[in-house]
């Protein structure tokens, strides 16, 4: 990335600036703006997110706000209630008092002599949620957003529940804010209330998981802050962005199919990452392109920012498989509107394990004719627990290596339907679809659904995946009789993926998908009815015009990061291992940051996070998964440590989650508190139990 010190304004930085709320809690605001704006008012930019500004993300803002404020914006970076020096407890997410939070921010934002009246709100992740959901209550000074990794349905297609199956990240993900919620606030810049403040964190936070266990189907509280549920609401102009290798792939799109405002897609190959900082690479010029946005949108200027292609996106090569790329080989397609024009549903009979050419003569994918006009096969299927060990994460990081390994092994324990060698290429953009005819064994069970790209020597790179709990075949959760046949619709994640000449492509579908997606109650065996079977492949065909040449972005650039001393070496494992004489399979993750020092602040701070997930032979009531957080923060002889530890088990009625908290000052234990509760496991819920 290009570190760029001369920009058109020169700038000034305040650490520390308190926003009153209505309850008289104080938050936490870090502003870089022009100092030309304490007599030239510019439009403010904010970003609202639970983080630590002092410290955690102090690298990452002080590339973005600064660049920002230096042409010609108010960079606003606020932590949320109950985070890093922001007064308050943090108890969930998205919660009402949250978004009434960032609607008093924004007025007081507007309200400033520095600030010409207008605001915009930009962020990745939480702050891409929050933008999103804040942009739908509209408030009066809020004039465009940008955002990235981020989702409209916090139900369907968020780390908690896909299609209707409970995601490992469910876990992962509560474990994670169990301790960012508990971290105290710096006494620097509290002074001597923050050990109050910090007990205050640690005597009402709970683990997360409780509450999101307890809401396993869509109900209100899912509906709360999910702009699926209202796309009119959203009315202000959206930069959006996201990657193919994020568990985010499939927002994008949908957001540029359902609202009806000004709104630009941009889709890469990247992990959990902002453009500019891409991995796995090409990262873009994605800061220019924010300015551009900002100036049109917050400023009136006049210069071509919607011009060209609703959505551009990174068209993927293939590639061999890897938990983990530098750069993934493709090039920029754009597209005039979403659903694209350029884009057809081809539809593949699926016959005798194969993936059949389609009736349509205009479809490109190959494939075998099917000849035979009888009734399809009857396939079984039941897999083990090991399948999905090499499915990686829900969303990668690229940091330790989790992508998706070789399928081949996966494959061993799953029903699979190829095509015949290729003869031509075939180019994918969107969500693959898969409709199945089913009956099952159990009350409970789910279907996953793998589309892998096989080269040549047989290794099989996955491209996307999808899954399903049988019970969500239409939505709402209904009852699934045994030995019934139903007819379901497996919608996979969306992507952009170029399958060559000589390759195969490769539909996998699995009983099980361990640890990414919670196991059913029972192992389940799975009758698939051939006749009523097929692929629906979004293709693209390759005479289809790319409306871009080239790279249509500049080089990545940004104000330089802020001053970091590592002191201890981090550690990164993702480990798969199997004992042979008790049958006990576990995956094991270290993502160890080490001590690091932020050399502005001062401050030295370490953060581990040790995650594992466990099974004995084919016992479902045997799954377990752990979370665990040590979190220390110190200076001088302030020295404070939190540990959060979260495991989950079950058995076939219940979950039951195990946690403690504890507190740190020096090695001097100051908090401790533990949680033993059970949750049933909600199959077919009578009605919505709301929030």
């Amino acid at each position: 990335m290009r570190i760029v010190d001369q920009l058109p304004y020169v700038t000034k930085e305040e650490n520390h600036v308190t926003i009153p709320m209505p309850d008289g809690v104080q938050l936490s605001a870090r502003i870089w703006r022009p100092t030309s704006s304490d007599h030239e008012p510019v439009p403010a930019v904010l970003e609202y997110i639970p983080y630590r500004k002092r410290d955690l993300t102090s690298v990452r803002d002080a590339i973005s706000h600064p660049y920002m404020a230096g042409h010609g914006y108010a960079c606003v970076r606020v932590d949320l209630r109950g985070t890093g020096e922001s007064e308050g407890v943090l108890r969930d997410e998205y919660l009402e008092q949250e978004q009434r939070d960032a609607e008093e921010v924004l007025a007081w934002l507007a309200d400033q002599p520095w600030c010409d009246g207008s605001t915009g709100m930009i962020g990745i992740s939480w702050g891409g949620f929050a933008a999103l959901q804040v942009a739908a209550r509209r408030p009066p000074s809020l004039r465009a957003v940008v955002i990235a990794s981020f989702t409209d349905d916090r139900y369907a297609d968020d780390m908690h529940y896909m299609g209707g199956a409970m995601l490992s990240d469910n876990l992962a993900e509560a474990g994670t804010m169990f301790a960012y919620a508990t971290c105290p606030p710096d006494p620097a810049v509290v002074g001597g209330r923050w050990r109050e403040m910090w007990h205050e964190r640690l005597e009402n936070t709970r683990p997360w998981v409780l509450e999101w266990l307890r809401h396993q189907h869509r109900d209100s509280y899912w509906r709360h802050a999910s702009v699926c549920e209202d796309y009119g609401a959203l009315r202000c102009p959206v930069l959006a962005s996201s990657g193919w290798a994020d568990g985010y792939s499939n927002a994008v799109t949908r957001l540029l199919a359902n609202v009806d405002v000004p709104r630009k897609g941009l889709i890469g190959p990247w992990s959990h990452k902002l453009p500019h900082l891409g991995e796995p690479g090409p990262a873009i010029g994605y800061l220019q392109e924010v300015v551009r946005w900002w100036d049109h949108w917050l400023k009136g200027v006049d210069n071509g920012v919607m011009d060209g292609p609703m959505l551009q996106t990174w068209m993927q090569e293939s590639v061999p498989p890897s938990t983990a790329y530098e750069e993934r080989p493709g090039r920029w397609v754009g597209e005039p509107s979403w659903p694209s024009p350029h884009v057809q549903e081809v539809v593949h009979p699926l016959h005798d394990r194969h993936i059949v050419r389609p009736a349509d003569p205009e479809g490109r994918s190959a494939g075998p004719a099917r000849t035979d006009a009888g009734e399809g096969r009857v396939l079984t299927l039941r897999s083990p627990l090991s399948v999905g060990q090499f499915a990686g994460k829900w969303a990668s990081y690229n940091a330790p290596p989790d992508l998706p390994y070789d399928q081949r092994e996966e494959d061993g324990g799953s029903l699979v339907f190829d095509t015949e060698v290729l003869t031509e290429r075939v180019e994918i953009l969107g969500s693959p679809s898969v409709e199945l005819e089913v009956s099952a064994s159990e009350p409970a069970a789910q279907i996953a659904v793998r589309l892998s790209d096989v080269a040549p020597d047989g290794s099989a790179t996955r491209v996307t995946y999808g899954v399903l709990d049988l019970a969500h075949r239409n939505g709402d959760p209904e009852p699934v009789e045994p030995g019934h046949r139903y007819r379901a619709t497996v919608h996979l994640n969306g992507v952009a993926q170029a399958f060559p000449p000589g390759h195969r492509i490769r539909l996998s579908l699995s009983t099980s998908y361990w640890p990414l997606v919670w196991p059913t109650p029972r192992p389940v065996l799975l009758s698939v009815y051939e006749d009523g079977c097929a692929l629906t492949l979004p293709v693209r065909p390759t005479q289809e015009p790319d409306e871009m040449s080239g790279s249509p972005f500049g080089a990545p650039e940004g104000t330089a990061p802020a001053r970091v001393t590592r002191l201890t070496e981090p550690e990164q494992r993702w480990d798969v291992t199997r004992d042979l004489v008790g049958y006990r399979s576990q995956l094991e993750i270290v993502k160890d940051q080490g001590m690091t020092r932020f050399e502005d602040p001062g401050i030295e701070v370490g953060r581990r996070a040790y995650e594992r997930y466990a099974s004995v032979a084919e016992d479902f009531s045997s799954v377990s998964g752990e979370s665990t957080w040590t979190m220390r923060f110190r200076r001088d002889d302030w020295d404070v440590k939190v540990i959060t530890r979260t495991v989950l088990t079950c058995d076939e009625e219940e979950f039951h989650v195990d946690a403690t908290l504890d507190g740190y000052e020096g090695e001097r234990r100051v908090f401790s508190r533990t949680w033993n509760e059970s949750v049933p496991r909600d199959t077919t819920p009578p009605g919505d139990p709301g929030p």
